[in-house]
């Protein structure tokens, strides 16, 4: 499992690379290079799943299982 992504903002392509926590989900992200505040795209968990570079833990468990994810109870 990896716990590093790096994230890029849709509105200005500033990239930061944050640790994953393995216990919760990050529904917003305030961009470091404009300000903007991130929210997860339509049909995803979390600003990982949306915008970084590795998904967040409890879907790269699914995948590797090929089960259904369960991020956060949220699907």
């Amino acid at each position: 499992m990896q716990l590093k992504s790096t994230l890029t903002c849709p509105h200005c392509g500033h990239c930061e690379t944050e640790i994953m926590p393995t216990n919760s989900c990050w529904f917003f992200y305030d961009c470091n290079g404009c300000g903007e505040k991130l929210r997860p795209n339509q049909g995803d968990c979390c600003v990982f799943c949306s915008f970084g570079t590795i998904p967040c833990p409890p879907i790269q468990e699914a995948r590797a299982n090929a089960t259904d994810a369960e991020c956060c109870g949220t699907q």
